[in-house]
Parts: structure tokens; C-alpha cells; sequence
């Protein structure tokens, strides 16, 4: 069963990661770029919303399977399978009915996939044309790494520590349900202040997580930890896609995402095996943890030379 299991996870994060490219793309379709900042923000904070709401009804129905005229624990996950795709289903028709997107300049075309990698290199090539887009591009593969090293690892990391999985349980739906209004908040400050600000925030706050987590020893402080990364978690995805939004331009807003959503799930390896080999050799997983600011510091080091085009 294991074989078919793999299987159709990778078929699963196929799709989840090609639907995210060309959802991201049509946020220069449906925003103009004085409100992109706020659009962006509120299609995460929603995410953030409904993502809590139906996390929160499968933990139930996983630990209260006889609540929903279940028979045990493992008929409430198989039933969790099915109300994540019914969700996802359902959520996907207004998308799907009511927005328009107007078809490439070229027509329709036939896709080689074939071709799949020499297209990638050729849009890289592309973006490297726009100094700004490649630069902000370099920055975010370092901080978004440690953005998503820190929601990969932080169950493993809270566990080996001696933290309990329902006190981590609880911790996850804090960041979801924190992240629905911070996310609304960064996306009227990135309005009003400039994007690049806002991921300047958002980015030390997570340096401040990486710290504080390092002497973390408490469910408490874990629930501290985890509203404050809610706080920012949300705002940091938002004002980044939007950002680069305005740096690249209209025509190739498609092409661009795709290699933007790339170098995002490309990001999402280096870190979590930074932070297993540190915490390995050291024997230590607060180092570990730790040395996830040294992706942040990074990402600053670079988004400081980005133009912030408001």
C-alpha cells in the first residue's frame, strides 16, 4: 500500500503546485496594482480562514469520531480524505464560473511537456532581464525557506522536545485562525506603507521566532510562538506574491509565477535538511531550529537591493 500511497501524494502536490502558479497569476488579471497588495492579502487570509475551519472539523472528527456517527478514529482520517476534496471541489466552482482570463496574445498552443525544462531555463533567462524581479527572486528563495522550514519542522521540532500532539494540534489552528486578520492588517499596510516594508517586518519577527524558540520549553510559550507566527506567516506569503507582481510585467505575469512557484517548492528542501543535519551533529534540535535566522539574514541581505515599486 505504501507505493500507492507515494503515488498519489506526488500526483496530489502536482496539482496542488500547478494550480498555485496559475492561481497566483491571475491575481494581475483580477487586481489592478494599487490594490493588488490588499487582494493578494485577502485570498490568504481566506485560505487561513477556511483552511482553520476544516482543520479544526477533521481533528474533531478524528478525535470524536462517534460525534459524527463514525466508528473509530481511522474511518474519521478516511473521512477527512474525502470532506478536504469535497471542500476543494466546492470552493474551486466560483473560480471556475465567474472569473474571466483573457487568452494569450499567441492562442492556444499544445503543450510539449517534452519541453518542460527547456521552457523553465528560457523563463529564467527571461527574468533575468528584469533586474529588480531576479534579485527579489534570490531574496525570497532565501527567506521563504525559512518561512517554510519553520511550518514543515515545527511539529517534529515540538515533539522532540517533549511537547505533546494535542498541545501542537492546538498550536497549528492558532496560526491558521491568528493568520485570517493578520493577513487582512498586512495586506492595508503593505497598501499604505509599500510591500517591502511589511516583508521587512514580517521578516524579523521571524528572525525574533527563531530566537525565542531556541529557549522554548512550555506548551504555553509554544502557543505564544505559534500566535506570533500567525501574525506574520499570512502577511509575508501575501505582500510577497503581490510585490512580485509588480515587478514583472503583464504579459508574462503566467510564465513568471510558474518560475516564481518554482523556486518557492524548491526552497522548501534546503532548509528542513539544514536544520535535521545541524540538529544531527550537534545533537541538539534547539541549534537546529536556531540556524534557520541564518536563511532570513540572508534572504535581508539581498531584498535590501530590491526597488520597492509600491
Amino acid at each position: 500500500m505504501w507505493p500507492f500511497a507515494i503515488l498519489l501524494y506526488a500526483i496530489a502536490v502536482i496539482g496542488f503546485s500547478g494550480a498555485n502558479t496559475f492561481y497566483d497569476a491571475l491575481l494581475v488579471i483580477v487586481a489592478p496594482p494599487n490594490k493588488r497588495h490588499r487582494v493578494s492579502a485577502l485570498g490568504f487570509a481566506l485560505g487561513y480562514l477556511g483552511g482553520g475551519i476544516l482543520f479544526l472539523v477533521n481533528v474533531l472528527m478524528t478525535l470524536k469520531p462517534h460525534a459524527f456517527g463514525l466508528a473509530d478514529a481511522a474511518e474519521g482520517v478516511r473521512w477527512s480524505f474525502i470532506s478536504v476534496a469535497v471542500w476543494w471541489t466546492l470552493f474551486s466552482i466560483p473560480l471556475f464560473l465567474f472569473v474571466e482570463e483573457p487568452l494569450p496574445k499567441a492562442g492556444r498552443r499544445r503543450v510539449n511537456f517534452q519541453l518542460t525544462f527547456t521552457a523553465l531555463a528560457t523563463t529564467a533567462r527571461s527574468i533575468s532581464q528584469y533586474r529588480n524581479a531576479w534579485i527579489f527572486l534570490l531574496a525570497y528563495w532565501l527567506y521563504i525557506d525559512g518561512v517554510d522550514t519553520i511550518v514543515r519542522m515545527s511539529v517534529d521540532f515540538g515533539l522532540s522536545i517533549g511537547l505533546s500532539s494535542d498541545h501542537l494540534i492546538t498550536a497549528l489552528l492558532l496560526v491558521q485562525f491568528i493568520g485570517f486578520p493578520a493577513a487582512l492588517v498586512f495586506g492595508r499596510l503593505g497598501e499604505r506603507y509599500g510591500a517591502k516594508r511589511g516583508i521587512w517586518i514580517c521578516v524579523w519577527v521571524y528572525v525574533g521566532v527563531t530566537i525565542y524558540a531556541f529557549f522554548m520549553e512550555t506548551a504555553l510559550q509554544m502557543y505564544i510562538l505559534a500566535a506570533v507566527i500567525g501574525l506574520v506567516q499570512g502577511g509575508i506569503q501575501a505582500l510577497s506574491r503581490s510585490m512580485f507582481s509588480r515587478l514583472i510585467p503583464s504579459e508574462k505575469n503566467a510564465e513568471f509565477f510558474g518560475f516564481y512557484n518554482v523556486v518557492g517548492k524548491a526552497a522548501a528542501v534546503f532548509g528542513p535538511v539544514m536544520m535535521g543535519t545541524i540538529a544531527h551533529l550537534s545533537g541538539n534540535p534547539r541549534l537546529g531550529i536556531l540556524s534557520i535566522a541564518l536563511l532570513f539574514f540572508a534572504g535581508m541581505f539581498f531584498f535590501r537591493l530590491v526597488k520597492d515599486s509600491y
